[in-house]
């Protein structure tokens, strides 16, 4: 399990870094690619638990593999924390409380209407 966990944390980071390199955020910029990486990133784990926990579809390495390592690696809370300090520290308190306030409602909507529109699939 630990290797799968690993395994998918890697793949996970490199999406994250990849997404990190081609958005990149200016300075006083919002952080478009930090929010991109977390509303995706939520969207695909509605997908996902719907699919594994709720349907026991795929395999009993699917969830730590995607879930605690590839969406783990590849979302970033944490990254989300410090583009707001940075960008408080900087005097552009503005764009740091549009950034706390965007991520975790848009997040939150991801992860609900992605695991609502899956749940439908399924009952098909």
């Amino acid at each position: 399990m630990l290797g799968a966990i690993a395994a998918g944390g890697v793949l996970g980071a490199e999406a994250l870094a990849g997404l990190a390199a081609v958005l990149p955020t200016p300075a006083g910029g919002f952080p478009w690619a930090t929010l991109a990486v977390n509303v995706t990133g939520c969207l695909l784990i509605g997908v996902l638990l719907v699919l594994v926990a709720e349907a026991g579809r795929g395999h009993p390495l699917t969830r730590p593999f995607l879930g605690v390592g590839l969406l783990g690696g590849y979302t970033t809370f944490s990254g989300y924390a410090v583009d707001a300090q940075r960008l408080l520290a900087a005097g552009h308190a503005g764009t740091a409380v549009a950034a706390l306030a965007a991520t975790p409602v848009l997040a939150l909507l991801a992860v609900t209407a992605a695991a609502r529109l899956t749940r439908r699939a399924v009952a098909r």
